[in-house]
């Protein structure tokens, strides 16, 4: 089953008012696929540059990053995945909010494909979760995005803003909800 999103920027920060950003999500098995799709003028959006694309990377978040967090139904466990648009990416694993943060050492590769126009970039992940949860298992997901302008201002894209700051960690902002590969109606989330 597949969701479209479109995030929405944290009210208290610059504002990108000619930026969109949207996308798809699907949960296939245990086959997670994510797309992000940013519109408008790309031209002052900071986008780092790689001489290793595809390599993991520390700090992501410091400049334009696509972002989205997955937790376990009825765990305090989560994990942030980091996509630059410059080919780097990151996974941190947390035994609970915003605690106990390290990589997650079972993914040693994270390829995504990014294609970048003039007034678009679409990024694509197709990640096999077997590594970290079973395809029994119901999962939560927050899908995010930092923006940095050239200038240095950043702004912060959610689906949805539970906090007073913005903070992709608040884990009742996983909203975007996957039952079990068998699927159960009566399954409780």
């Amino acid at each position: 089953m597949s969701q479209t999103f479109s995030l929405q920027p944290f009210p208290s920060t610059e504002s990108f008012a000619n930026l969109k950003i949207t996308g798809n999500i699907s949960r296939n098995a245990n086959q997670l696929t994510i797309c992000y799709n940013l519109g408008g003028d790309l031209k002052k959006i900071a986008i780092a540059s790689s001489s290793n694309p595809l390599s993991r990377k520390c700090k992501l978040w410091e400049d334009t990053c696509f972002e989205f967090f997955l937790g376990i139904n009825n765990s305090q466990r989560y994990w942030e995945f980091n996509l630059s648009p410059a080919g780097h990416w990151n996974v941190y694993r947390f035994d609970g909010y915003r605690q106990g943060m390290q990589e997650e050492t079972a993914f040693e590769k994270l390829p995504f494909s990014v294609q970048n126009q003039a007034d678009s970039l679409a990024l694509t992940l197709d990640v096999d979760l077997d590594k970290i949860v079973s395809a029994e298992q119901a999962i939560e997901i927050s899908i995010t995005t930092v923006i940095k302008n050239i200038d240095g201002n950043v702004s912060y894209w959610a689906l949805t803003h539970r906090g007073e700051e913005a903070d992709f960690h608040l884990r009742d902002s996983f909203i975007v909800k996957f039952l079990t590969s068998k699927y159960d109606p009566f399954a409780p989330l």
